[in-house]
């Protein structure tokens, strides 16, 4: 008997017994000893003869297992990072807001329809960015909303009137609509192992564009006012559109749409970028689908949990968005106890009187802006030992157990650590929101799950300012029960969700049952080496 060596490949999860060489021996009957060797000329193609034997074959989830987490991710996360750091144009509406009220004299409801109008923008054109990246890519769709943002976000600081203002923030909100695309695109490209973690970390972005905000207002507000913050907000986008050059399409995209050439170079890039070897065989094309459907959403399998989705990103987005509002009006205040006899008291002596934010409660927003930090951190701690379910609910509960707390008549101190807190956990429910989302629904579907999701946030982002700056005048103890309440609701329906993903890799066809590809992957040992 002739023995034959040969090298398994296409398999990104490989046993303990072929770790180390990944050669086996096989007997093989009525094999010549003698082999003849066989001249090519240039440009020949090897003989179907000649060709792999075992004749195996891969898909992108195996390509992206078997090269790992590396340099690429690592450039990835910060380009990405950059888009995400829009948190900017959203934390500049708290500041915006009180700033304008004094200097145009504006009545209440108008200061918060010029928050509101931002998240007109964001509800109307997040399905749109969803189905554009679904239909044409995730680099295009995120691209184009990228650059809209930025010029519109530049162009507002030169609004001559309030109206112009209020058009050109909702045009801004539009194209903060599709900037979620982001963590589509980068989640496709990341090892199951590492997903949760660097989503997370991504999410660091956001709490540093929050913090940079801030301390650019204390700076920039004093001496150059309003119309220069709003343009130097814009910087963290324009330096993304200098680099996104470098963004490679999804290599799953491309698998969906049939383009199975510029994947597999967008798998080798990888590869060579992070020193790690290609996956040998041939890269199967997934079944074509049509792709950014909406009734997708809503087949059996997926129809509960779209819908329990929309409301927990609902309640994420009113309660988050509401506490950033909150804060500065309860810092202003002083105290929760005294803020409805201060707010007639400012009635009793003029309708317009306003105050301006003063360096202390620049102090204090700063302070409740690091909590977003603590936030990621125990986010990351716990959503790969409980599960992202359990996190999701974790983080209402403690949100909504802060809110109650604020009934009692706190000082300044106690309400900063409260409302710290508060901010970090529904930050983190946010962040355990992002991880979840693109992980439970199919390729050719994951960004327009993600967008009606990202447009159902803006629909309570756009609600929560009547809440926490109107409601709030009348009475801020039920400005607080409808807070708590609503997280209290969206705790239960963490708990409803059927799938948890934990431990499970992105499902590649809506016509597989939820995570086949990846069956038996996540029960593999933690000590066993990633590549």
């Amino acid at each position: 008997l002739r023995v034959v060596k040969f090298r398994r490949t296409g398999e990104s999860s490989r046993s303990e017994e072929d770790g180390i060489s990944g050669e086996h021996e096989v007997q093989i009957e009525g094999v010549r000893t003698e082999l003849e060797p066989v001249e090519l000329g240039d440009g020949a193609a090897v003989p179907k003869e000649f060709a792999n034997p075992t004749d195996d074959t891969f898909m992108v989830e195996d390509a992206v297992e078997a090269i790992g987490f590396g340099k690429f991710q690592w450039k990835l996360s910060v380009i990405t990072g950059l888009a995400w750091a829009n948190a900017m144009e959203m934390m500049i509406l708290s500041i915006l807001a009180p700033q304008l009220h004094c200097e145009w004299r504006l009545p209440s409801w108008q200061v918060a329809l010029l928050t509101s109008v931002v998240f007109v923008g964001m509800m109307s054109s997040s399905t749109l960015w969803g189905n554009i990246s679904d239909q044409y890519g995730r680099k295009t769709g995120l691209k184009i909303s990228v650059l809209w943002t930025l010029y519109y976000g530049i162009l507002s600081g030169f609004a001559p009137i309030y109206s112009w203002i209020l058009v050109l923030r909702g045009l801004v909100g539009f194209g903060i609509g599709g900037v979620p695309q982001s963590v589509t695109l980068y989640a496709e490209f990341l090892p199951m192992k590492a997903r949760a973690k660097c989503i997370l970390l991504i999410e660091v972005f956001w709490a540093l564009g929050t913090v940079f905000e801030v301390l650019l207002a204390v700076v920039v507000m004093p001496t150059l006012g309003w119309r220069w913050l709003l343009i130097l907000s814009a910087l963290p986008l324009l330096l993304f559109a200098g680099l996104c050059f470098w963004l490679p399409e999804s290599a799953r995209y491309d698998v969906l749409s049939g383009n199975q050439e510029k994947a597999l170079a967008t798998l080798k890039r990888i590869a060579t970028e992070n020193g790690a070897p290609m996956p040998l065989g041939k890269l199967v094309i997934s079944r074509q689908e049509d792709r950014g459907k909406m009734r997708d959403l809503f087949t059996p399998h997926f129809r509960w949990t779209t819908l329990l989705l929309w409301f927990i990103w609902f309640s994420n987005a009113f309660s988050y968005y509401g506490l950033v509002l909150l804060t500065t009006e309860l810092f202003q205040a002083g105290d929760v106890c005294s803020i409805s006899s201060r707010r007639q008291e400012v009635k009793a002596k003029c309708s317009l009187t306003c105050e301006y934010l003063t360096e202390e409660d620049y102090t204090d927003l700063l302070w409740t802006t690091l909590s977003e930090f603590p936030g990621v951190l125990v986010t990351l701690w716990i959503i790969d030992r409980i599960g992202r379910k359990k996190t999701m609910a974790l983080s209402f509960i403690v949100f909504s157990f802060c809110s109650l707390l604020l009934f009692l008549c706190v000082g300044r101190n106690v309400l900063t650590v409260l409302l710290f807190i508060a901010r970090a956990f529904i930050s983190g429910g946010f962040q355990a929101a992002y991880v979840y989302t693109p992980e439970v629904y199919p390729t050719a579907t994951r960004a327009l799950g993600l967008g009606t999701c990202s447009g159902m946030a803006r629909v309570g982002a756009l609600i929560t300012p009547f809440i926490a700056q109107v409601m709030l005048e009348s009475s801020v103890y039920l400005t607080l029960v409808v807070y708590s309440g609503c997280c209290l609701l969206a705790a239960l329906a963490s708990c409803f969700l059927p799938i948890e993903t934990k431990g499970r890799g992105l499902q590649e066809s809506s016509h597989k049952e939820w995570g086949q590809e990846m069956v038996g992957r996540a029960s593999h040992s933690p000590g066993e080496s990633q590549e």
